[in-house]
């Protein structure tokens, strides 16, 4: 058998020989190759249909309300995570609040006792530090969040309790401090005439003389001797302009023979609060201020708390 072979270039012609066996084998290779073609397509047909046949319109509306019960669900979720984000907002914001009154209960504790605003300093946030541990850190999770919140809101509210009782313990103390009648009530002057009997500067009789007097200069200040209230503050005979505070537990001072009134009836003074400015009003020779204790409605002595230790 002959085989012819055509060029491109010149259109020249080469032919080859080839023989029965290689003739027979080239057709069984043809064939084979056909054969295995055509069983190719026929398969692929087959799964095609197949496939086609499979999707039928009750598959489909399936997956359609399996997709929309999974779209629900999402839409279930988000809802649920958007209200545990609203909860820990809103405790959040409840512990801020509850933070502001520790502040508050705080600074006050700090003025209250005195303490140095340097060491306590409630409006800057506490000093913190420490080695990294990058293998130790985690996010924290909604659960996991939500007991710390707990933690802390109870730790809080322990706090706070713990601060109040410790804020009407000192204001105690202070409003005992501030009702603990004791020192002079003077700035600047001396004693000029001690409690009891004496000799009257008018008369030069014996008399008795309900307190003490403190003689100095004219327009001098007059201050409370304890923290009260003003009960009386304008003239009185024989006192000439008079200043009187009741400092509960029965004890009252008189402060007379004032140049002015600083105070009014029904004020709350503190301890060395200015009450009046020194003059001679009344009866009274030059200035001084006559200073009387009165306890449980009696005359006493303003010796023993002039000069007993102040709280």
């Amino acid at each position: 058998m002959n085989i012819i072979f055509l060029r491109d270039g010149h259109g020249q012609s080469r032919a080859r020989s080839m023989g029965a066996r290689a003739v027979v084998l080239t057709t069984v290779l043809a064939l084979s190759l056909v054969a295995a073609l055509s069983a190719a397509a026929f398969w692929l047909g087959r799964q095609s249909a197949a496939s086609d046949a499979s999707i039928t319109p009750e598959l489909v509306k399936t997956w359609q309300e399996n997709l929309k019960q999974q779209k629900e669900e999402i839409r279930t979720y988000k809802s649920l995570a958007q209200q545990n984000i609203d909860a820990l907002t809103l405790r959040m914001g409840e512990l801020q609040a509850r933070l502001l009154r520790l502040d508050a209960l705080g600074q006050r504790l700090t003025d209250v006792a005195g303490l140095d605003e340097g060491e306590f300093d409630f409006e800057s946030s506490p000093a913190l530090g420490g080695p990294e541990e990058p293998a130790l850190e985690q996010s924290f999770s909604v659960p996991m969040l939500t007991q710390v919140l707990e933690s802390i809101e109870q730790q809080a509210e322990s706090r706070e309790q713990q601060l109040r009782v410790m804020d009407e313990l000192f204001v105690n103390q202070r409003f005992q401090r501030e009702q603990f009648v004791a020192g002079r009530p003077i700035k600047k002057g001396w004693l000029s005439s001690h409690y009891g009997f004496r000799s009257d500067p008018f008369t030069g009789k014996r008399a008795w003389h309900s307190g003490v007097d403190f003689a100095g200069k004219e327009g001098s200040d007059i201050v409370a001797v304890a923290g009260g209230v003003v009960t009386y503050s304008e003239e009185r005979f024989g006192y000439g302009n008079l200043v009187e505070v009741n400092h509960g537990g029965g004890l009252v001072t008189r402060y007379a023979h004032c140049a002015k009134l600083m105070v009014k009836t029904g004020d709350v003074v503190q301890k060395g609060q200015i009450l009046a400015k020194m003059g001679s009003t009344g009866r009274s020779t030059g200035p001084h201020v006559h200073f009387e204790v009165l306890q449980d409605g009696r005359s006493a002595n303003p010796a023993k708390f002039i000069h007993r230790a102040s709280r």
